[in-house]
């Protein structure tokens, strides 16, 4: 699978639910959300800010998504809403590894830098480095409606997180 059509398949509304474990110190949580993925040409203004953050021109990406989520599908949960950005720098023009961009609308979150790679069994691997945490997202799709996802997280302070995502595309009644 090529990047561009793994961001394709991405595209949509998405029910989503969370387990997340800290470890040490030890903690369980999980969460459930909406999320709606759309895809961001390179004029976008979304895009082109967090380029020019990063010193990119925005004609060098191939392409960029938005995430929005909301979580107020979770009962009982204090309501969060928000979104991230993530900009595609790929290698070449027919390549599955590159750089990736990305920000949120988290003002305390500084925007992100990092790598990626399409491997083989067709799973999108994200890595970004940061002087005190490395973090590893990995998502693939069982099939075109069901997309999973993990994430690790960790400190170079010596606590990890981890984090197992199952995501079931919303599809219009007919």
């Amino acid at each position: 699978m090529q990047i561009q059509e793994f961001l394709n398949l991405s595209l949509g509304k998405w029910f989503s639910q969370r387990t997340s474990y800290l470890i040490n110190p030890e903690k369980a949580d999980n969460s459930k959300s909406e999320i709606t993925i759309s895809e961001l040409n390179s004029e976008h203004p979304d895009l082109v800010t967090l380029c020019e953050k990063h010193q990119i021109k925005p004609q060098q990406t191939y392409s960029g998504i938005k995430s929005a989520w909301d979580n107020s599908v979770d009962w009982g949960k204090s309501k969060e809403q928000g979104f991230s950005i993530l900009v595609i720098i790929p290698d070449s023009a027919e390549s599955n590894t590159g750089k990736i961009l990305q920000s949120t609308n988290l003002k305390t979150q500084p925007s992100l830098s990092g790598n990626y790679i399409v491997g083989n069994d067709d799973a999108l691997t994200l890595t970004v480095e940061t002087p005190t945490l490395t973090i590893k997202e990995r998502l693939w799709f069982p099939s075109d409606n069901l997309r999973m996802r993990t994430c690790l997280i960790e400190s170079h302070q010596g606590w990890s997180k981890t984090s197992f995502y199952s995501e079931i595309r919303k599809l219009a009644s007919s």
